[in-house]
């Protein structure tokens, strides 16, 4: 058996570290996909924190092999390209999701997320999830109507006490008056 050249070598490293640094990695088909429109799809994903990368078929398998995702394998058939995600993947998806309904050539196909191989149904269903900042917004949402509520609730207390006061004051005068 021969020796892998350099080259093959330091890919398939870089592979193994993006597959287990990378938040998500979805993967596409894109064969028939014009250079240009790869090219503009590229652009829109940096934006959104993924990287576009094509690499040989045979130097991911090494590679997802070594990192213990056998399953991914059965989503590397065909012309495939990978993206990388750090960040918010549902953005990511909603970009690779709507680059598929604009050029029906490019196939989402599946991905990773979190050490799990996803199909082409769940990798979809990531771009249906809200942004990272609208999850947040409803978190936080969330834990301030109990604190909204709580302060209404202080805010009363002294009022009604205020309220009973005053109610007690004004019927001593009148009961004192007759």
């Amino acid at each position: 058996m021969d020796n892998p050249r350099p080259e093959k070598v330091a890919l398939v490293s870089e592979l193994r570290t993006r597959l287990t640094e990378s938040d998500a990695v979805l993967v596409t088909e894109y064969r028939g996909l014009k250079v240009t429109d790869l090219e503009g799809l590229r652009r829109q994903l940096r934006g959104a924190g993924g990287e576009y990368k094509i690499f040989k078929n045979t130097l991911v398998r090494i590679a997802a092999s070594e990192v213990g995702l056998e399953d991914f394998e059965t989503l590397l058939v065909g012309p495939t390209g990978l993206t990388f995600v750090k960040g918010d993947v549902a953005e990511v998806a909603k970009i690779l999701r709507d680059a598929a309904k604009a050029n029906p050539v490019l196939v989402i196909k599946g991905g990773i997320l979190s050490g799990k191989t996803l199909g082409a149904s769940a990798a979809l269903a990531l771009a249906d999830l809200p942004s990272r900042e609208a999850l947040l917004s409803q978190i936080a949402g969330v834990m301030a109507a109990p604190m909204r509520d709580f302060a209404g609730l202080l805010k009363a207390l002294p009022q009604n006490f205020a309220y009973a006061l005053s109610a007690l004051v004004e019927q001593k005068s009148k009961d004192e008056a007759a």
